[in-house]
């Protein structure tokens, strides 16, 4: 493991903070008028999954984390316990509901996930980046609704509600970006 400096820090990096293995999410380095530069961070628990905001004073040292992250194609479910198959190994590994948190609304059967790993110890899933998926129920549209006229919710496959145009109907196929949740276009 490298040693690092707070000049090392920066979004997406593993690192050993007071014994806890942690993901930075956020680091901006402050060069106030007085005193001696520091960095403000905001950083994840790998295994508690808590947030924590923190500033380090330039003498500050860490542990580098062995970050990994492997693609495998999601399954099924069987309620809480979500499985996942490794297409290079086709070995499979279960995921606890917990684990998966909000993002279990975007998995479709097949479809490929990021699994993060930190140190060898899984820590976060994610769906990708755009699904496909069947309005499966949303209220009727009408010839002449356009997109500028606003949206309406619609139910999705996977069971997830997102805003939509007026003019989509149940059964149409839409794409959606699962970072925010947002209607992309029609597919």
């Amino acid at each position: 493991m490298a040693t690092l400096s707070i000049t090392d820090l920066k979004v997406g990096l593993g690192v050993n903070i007071k014994g806890k293995d942690c993901v930075i999410l956020e680091a901006q380095h402050v060069k106030p008028g007085k005193g001696n530069t520091y960095v403000r961070t905001k950083y994840r628990d790998i295994r508690t999954g808590r947030v924590n905001e923190e500033n380090f004073q330039q003498s500050a040292k860490f542990e580098s984390v062995n970050m990994q992250t492997r693609e495998m194609q999601y399954l099924y479910n069987d309620g809480d316990i979500y499985y996942f198959m490794d297409n290079e190994t086709y070995d499979q590994i279960e995921v606890g509901l917990d684990l998966i948190g909000d993002n279990a609304k975007w998995f479709k059967e097949n479809d490929t996930c990021l699994l993060q790993y930190a140190n060898g110890v899984l820590y976060a899933v994610q769906p990708p980046m755009f699904i496909e998926a069947e309005i499966v129920d949303t209220e009727p549209g009408f010839k002449g609704d356009t997109v500028q006229g606003g949206g309406k919710p619609a139910t999705i496959e996977t069971g997830a509600v997102v805003q939509v145009p007026m003019y989509l109907n149940v059964g149409e196929r839409i794409k959606i970006d699962t970072r925010d949740g947002k209607f992309v276009g029609r597919v």
